[in-house]
């Protein structure tokens, strides 16, 4: 399962980043279609707002993908230290490139489910557009839970299930067989159990069939 989610991200780096940002008639349409237009870019920019533009602390990007939304906000963050992790070594390459060699950013390709880190190591861990592609879910949250400092943040967004049926079925039928996706998916009620069950202080947002939010470790 893996290698095939690692497959479809490598064979469609193409298009990743004309998707994600709309930047083209053909990917504003797939979006207006298929995700009742809701705006990666908009999502993206009140993500990002959860980070202080002053912060100096330890930050974990995992999956930091090819960095198309996080670039510009990493490289002005440069008292910090941040740690960009992909599965995809195609897509640690794009983002090494936008990253442009900054020495308070490291990229290193590793698996979400088995994180290489010590234990509370990083004051914020931050998940883009990433928790709907892992194979394992339940892992992936206890390892991004697991390398957070008591009192960090986690800060997510990604695809939940049940709020749009087109969108559901372009998951099922489509985006999941490709392996862009990866079943099991939560519903927001699901979600919230698993996030009461690790954190505090939860600030969610439902936008389409996007969530996007801000949760706090005890």
């Amino acid at each position: 399962m893996k290698d095939k989610v690692k497959d479809a991200y490598e064979s469609s780096k193409n298009i990743y980043d004309d998707v994600l940002t709309q930047s083209n008639i053909f990917s504003r349409l797939y979006i207006k279609l298929f995700w009742n237009g809701t705006d990666d870019n908009v999502i993206a920019k009140k993500v990002l707002s959860y980070i202080p533009n002053d912060f100096n602390g330890d930050l974990l990007d995992v999956p930091v993908g090819t960095a198309v939304f996080t670039n510009n906000k990493w490289i002005s963050l440069n008292n910090a230290h941040i740690t960009c992790l992909d599965y995809s070594q195609d897509m640690l390459e794009q983002a090494k490139i936008r990253l442009n060699g900054q020495k308070h950013i490291q990229c290193i390709q590793g698996d979400v489910g088995n994180l290489q880190m010590d234990d509370e190591t990083f004051d914020i861990v931050l998940s883009m557009n990433g928790f709907h592609a892992f194979p394992d879910k339940i892992k992936a949250f206890q390892e991004t839970w697991r390398v957070l400092k008591p009192g960090g943040d986690f800060i997510a967004c990604f695809y939940i299930k049940g709020k749009s049926k087109r969108t559901d079925w372009l998951v099922k039928n489509v985006l999941s067989k490709k392996g862009w996706f990866t079943p099991l998916f939560q519903t927001e009620e699901e979600l919230r159990d698993i996030l009461e069950k690790f954190y505090q202080i939860i600030d969610i947002h439902v936008d389409g069939s996007m969530v996007y939010f801000h949760c706090r470790k005890r």
